[in-house]
This record gives C-alpha cells, structure tokens and sequence, in this order.
C-alpha cells in the first residue's frame, strides 16, 4: 500500500487518522502546519512541519518520503498574500489563481487541483481512513426533535445553504425560525457561544445546522461535529444539532451522543 501523507491542520481529526493508520498497519508521514496542527494531537508520529506559503518545502518532503496519496484534515490555515509571494513555488500558485481566491474556502479546491493534475498525487478523504465518519440518517441518540425543532432544521438548512452558495460558512443557528447567526471565518464554536445570548428561553427550538457547501469536494474541508460541539450548544441553551448526511463528518460519535443524552439534546443526520 503507498505511504500516505497526512496533511494536518487544527483539531482532532489528524490524531484519529495517525492512531487509524497504526492499528491498519499503512505507512505515513505527517505534514503539519505550523501555528495550526497541535503537538500533542500528533503525538510522536513522523512529523514535518509545514506552511502554506511554502509549497516548494512541502513538495519537497513529500517527494522525498515517497508519498503518493494525500489527506487533508483539521482546520487549514489561510496564507497572507505577501506569504505567498516569498516562495517561488506558491508565487507561481499565485500567479494562476489570481489574488482573490484567497479570501474564500475555494483555495482549498484550486489547491487540490494544483496537487492532482500539476503535482501527480492522489487526494482522498478522511473518510477513506476512517470508516464511519460520514453522517448518517436518522435520529443518534435517545431525545428525538419535536415539530417545532424540524421547521427549524428546516429553516436553519437553508440559511447553511444560502450562506455556502456565497461560500462564507458552513453552520447556522435558527430558534423558532428567527436566524440567530451564521457561521464566518470563527467557526462553529465561536458562532455558537456569540449567539448563546440572543437566545430566548421562552420560545420553542434553538438549532444548529452543520452542511457542506453546495458543489464542494467532498474530500477537503467538510463541515466536522465533535463532543466540543455538543458542550457549546448545551452550554448556550440550544435544543438540537442537526447535520447533512454524507456530507458532515462526525467525530467520536459515541461520546458525542452519550454527552447529548445526559443533557437532554437531540443529534440528527438528515437532508435538506
């Protein structure tokens, strides 16, 4: 099997992947961004250090350990402009996708591009690693959503989408049908405890949605759920989370959804 070559940003989500590769017995290479992937979350795997604004280093590293595939995970961090133009590499990057690029996720997918049709190598998912991730339909634990909670789902999806049809975030929360917020360059956490007090405890619902953009690759970037969610949504008061199946990764599921009961939410996979 080719030695894979895992991408790590911030989050869990990488350590998950290296423990996986160990227990499958695949050779890998850890490629971390500097200021992003968190030491400890690696642990004492093979690691490289990395930045975005120095392509030529990192394709370097990977040529020389022999990676073929590639796997990005964990919050990837966004270069500067003037970063990029100190490496000859990202300039010519640069050069090809324009400057505006920069200020939207779709860096992500001209970068992917540049690495398969340009560079040679193969992208998969995180997924592909870790079975199980993507999720799945239906209600996950005990607490089911009540009507009130649905025409919320409802609502709140299609903010998410309206939101990733301009490509700004990919969460939303709604209560009782008022749009409390939506997710931008924060993320999900910082989203959830800013609207914790705009919620009002006297109406009914209070939801947050997580979905992919419309049209993004799903390999890179997916919107990802985790038992911090679960913390931050029932310390702000709200009654649910609600995510797109197939397209929003669930990380440790069974934690997630043993937290959920204890507090009394409810966690659901569904469609738009």
């Amino acid at each position: 099997m080719d030695r894979l070559g895992i991408i790590a940003g911030a989050g869990t989500l990488p350590g998950k992947v290296i423990a996986a590769c160990r227990e499958i017995g695949r050779e890998y290479v850890v490629l971390a961004f500097e200021g992003s992937a968190d030491p400890q979350t690696v642990g004492n795997a093979h690691i490289e250090w990395i930045k975005m604004s120095s392509l030529s280093k990192a394709l370097e590293i990977a040529r020389r350990e022999g990676i073929v595939e590639l796997v990005l995970v964990g919050k990837i961090p966004r270069p500067s402009v003037v970063d990029l133009l100190r490496d000859v590499r990202s300039a010519k990057f640069m050069a090809k996708v324009g400057t505006r690029i920069l200020g939207d996720d779709s860096i992500l997918s001209a970068v992917v591009k540049e690495l398969e049709e340009i560079e040679g190598f193969k992208i998969i998912g995180p997924e592909t690693i870790l079975q199980g991730l993507l999720a799945s339909p239906g209600v996950y634990g005990k607490v089911t959503p009540s009507e009130d909670d649905i025409a919320d789902i409802k609502r709140c999806f299609e903010v998410v989408h309206a939101i990733g049809n301009l490509d700004i975030g990919q969460a939303a929360i709604v209560q009782n049908g008022f749009v409390v917020g939506v997710e931008g360059a924060e993320g999900t956490d910082r989203l959830i405890n800013r609207c914790a007090e705009f919620l009002d405890p006297k109406l009914p619902g209070g939801v947050l949605v997580k979905a992919a953009k419309p049209g993004q690759d799903r390999r890179v970037d997916l919107p990802a759920i985790g038992p911090s969610t679960v913390e931050n949504v029932v310390r702000a008061g709200l009654r649910g989370i609600a995510v797109e199946v197939e397209r929003v990764l669930v990380v440790d599921r069974v934690k997630m959804v043993t937290a959920a009961d204890t507090a009394g939410i409810y966690l659901i996979g569904t469609t738009p």
